[in-house]
């Protein structure tokens, strides 16, 4: 889905901090703990997975997803996660806040439980397909222009556009229905390299940028198409 967690290329947000050699994994001893609790949410008390994990981040609300910070929105994906299996009730957490500060708030209504029956045929990610990979190295490529309503792991400024296939990597579960428990959906993965003007135009800096990208995502380009 088009959210404001696709950020990739999107002009205005300034450039990129890099971390320093000897920064700590966690800034505050809370995001250790958002972390921690967020991985235990995913997995053992929602039934969700990885995949289902980044559909919750591209659902949160652009303020929240901007103003709370990366553990923030860790936090609120979580929720997000909790409440849909109903573990929690819509609002708990507020309400507990609400509570601690002396209101006199009512406890929130449960709804029912919608926890899937989720079961990976393998462990991890990786899997094995009966095909060969249908495109090779060195083979010219076009994404393909889709705006799905839900998860995608073709970023906007990737669509519509040319590129050269530079590796065939394994087949790896389609996170696009692995996110929403509609199955596991393997297929073969293509590193796929983009000139920078193809991206953004003539001015660009010029560079190579690859993506690994999802069978579906790519048509072949043949000599005789329009460029």
């Amino acid at each position: 889905m088009d959210s404001i967690a696709d950020m990739g290329g999107v002009l205005g947000y300034g450039p990129a901090s890099r971390p320093m050699a000897d920064e700590p994994p966690f800034a505050e001893p809370w995001e250790g703990r958002a972390f921690a609790m967020t991985v235990l949410a995913m997995g053992r008390i929602s039934g969700r997975n990885l995949d289902a994990f980044r559909h919750a981040l591209e659902r949160l609300s652009p303020l929240d997803y901007l103003a709370d910070g990366y553990y923030g929105r860790w936090l609120n994906a979580a929720e997000l996660m909790l409440v849909e299996s109903a573990v929690l009730a819509p609002g708990a957490v507020d309400t507990r806040v609400r509570r601690d500060r002396g209101e006199d708030v009512a406890e929130p209504a449960f709804p029912e439980p919608r926890k899937p029956e989720y079961a990976p045929s393998a462990p991890g990610s990786l899997r094995e397909v009966a095909d060969p990979p249908r495109l090779a190295v060195g083979q010219a490529v076009v994404t393909a222009d889709v705006h799905p309503r839900g998860p995608s792991k073709l970023p906007a400024y990737l669509r519509r556009r040319r590129g050269t296939v530079t590796a065939v990597r394994p087949a790896h579960v389609l996170p696009d229905t692995h996110g929403v428990f509609v199955g596991e959906n393997p297929q073969q993965v293509y590193t796929v390299g983009f000139d920078s003007a193809e991206l953004w135009g003539p001015d660009a800096e010029p560079f190579r940028l690859h993506a690994d990208l999802f069978d579906s995502y790519l048509a072949a380009v043949t000599g005789t198409e329009d460029s």
